[in-house]
């Protein structure tokens, strides 16, 4: 019977959706973090009966036809690069980047990777560096006993060095922006790497042609909608219940036909 199959498709749809909601909230707090969306595409369809031909020959033609559904796939899950709410920190390393972009990052095997999360620091030696003490490109060093540490929106880094009485420059920070932004491969902590998806970085100075500009002493928050959330996970509930009874119902019916055999 062709129900427990394409029941059990739709259970397991509905799995990968519950599992992408879960992660959603998990991350309702993670500065920068961007929800992901499920989706979802019907499977092969098993013709029983061929529509746009003779029902006999050379006679009328069959209108519709009868085509029979074999159940629902995972097509993709997309993460939704949309803006989330900005939260001010009084932070000067907390930058946020409003509009289109991402800090560039070098990891620890010398690839450039990408995030939108902006807490910022400094390491042992005055490079500005994420969190978890990635550099950030292009490298930019505060000296020891700077004060006034300033980043404007377009992204120059200046301070007042030991000694000096008017602000020094130090560095110009650049942000990349791709064609599909969905495109990209997320990494964990916060991180994404370019893919053939997302077509190759377009690095700029921020708040010049299209890109984004920055915020300091701010950070982005989640664009997770905890009220959408919990709407879509009762969703995804309901359609796995819905399914679970269609495999009981076909369980059901399969019996009563095996009993009327005996």
């Amino acid at each position: 019977m062709r129900a427990l199959a394409i029941a059990a498709t739709g259970m397991d749809a509905q799995q990968t959706n519950l599992e992408v909601i879960a992660n959603n909230i998990a991350n309702i707090n993670t500065t920068g973090f961007k929800r992901a969306r499920a989706e979802f595409t019907d499977l092969l369809y098993q013709t029983e009966r061929a529509k746009g031909v003779s029902n006999r020959a050379n006679q009328a033609i069959v209108p519709e036809g009868a085509n029979i559904g074999l159940g629902v796939q995972t097509s993709a899950v997309r993460n939704l690069h949309i803006q989330g709410e900005l939260a001010q920190t009084g932070n000067d390393l907390d930058l946020a980047i409003v509009g289109r972009g991402f800090f560039q990052i070098q990891s620890t095997d010398g690839t450039t990777v990408y995030t939108r999360a902006g807490a910022l620091n400094k390491n042992e030696t005055g490079q500005i560096v994420t969190v978890d003490g990635y550099t950030v490109a292009p490298n930019i060093t505060i000296p020891q006993g700077s004060t006034e540490l300033t980043v404007s929106r377009s992204g120059e880094v200046s301070a007042k060095l030991p000694g000096a009485t008017d602000p020094t420059v130090l560095g110009q920070l650049q942000i990349a922006d791709f064609v599909n932004e969905a495109g990209l491969q997320p990494l964990g902590d916060n991180l994404y790497a370019q893919t053939p998806a997302s077509g190759d970085p377009v690095v700029g100075t921020p708040d010049e042609n299209s890109m984004g500009y920055l915020k300091q002493g701010y950070l982005e928050s989640s664009n997770v909608d905890p009220v959408k959330e919990i709407t879509e996970l009762i969703s995804a509930q309901r359609a796995y219940e819905m399914n679970s009874k269609v495999i009981t119902t076909a369980d059901e019916m399969a019996s009563i036909v095996s009993k009327n055999l005996k």
